[in-house]
């Protein structure tokens, strides 16, 4: 995954690219997260697209870096919006949403369009600014 953080608070996750490491991934993330402010992160790529299949390697590095700044994701990522068309795909993306908070320690949430996950993201970071 790659992260943009051009629009920050809105912060969009995008198909990793090739030649973009794991490692540059999680290092993007990590600047993010340096910043000590409140964020959401945003994927406009549907909840089905083919994500490349990760090694136990990759796997236990992403666990690794998870519980290292298990704090920081919990204080500022506000949720990771995911923009889905399909209604079938957004109900079949609901019971993941519970595995994922538990893993990452924020919500997943599901919007149908960009205008819809940008309003949701403003409305969650308006509602921790109070």
């Amino acid at each position: 995954m790659r992260i943009d953080a051009t629009q920050f608070p809105f912060v969009w996750l995008q198909k990793t690219i090739p030649g973009h490491s794991q490692e540059e991934s999680l290092a993007e993330f990590e600047a993010v997260l340096a910043r000590n402010e409140p964020f959401v992160l945003i994927s406009n790529e549907g909840l089905d697209k083919e994500q490349p299949e990760h090694s136990p390697e990759q796997l236990k590095q992403i666990t690794l870096w998870m519980k290292r700044h298990k704090s920081e994701l919990k204080r500022y990522v506000k949720a990771s919006i995911h923009i889905e068309s399909s209604l079938a795909k957004r109900l079949a993306g609901k019971a993941f949403a519970l595995v994922y908070e538990k893993f990452w320690g924020y919500p997943m949430l599901i919007a149908t369009t960009e205008d819809e996950a940008l309003a949701l993201a403003r409305n969650l970071l308006q509602a921790k600014e109070k």
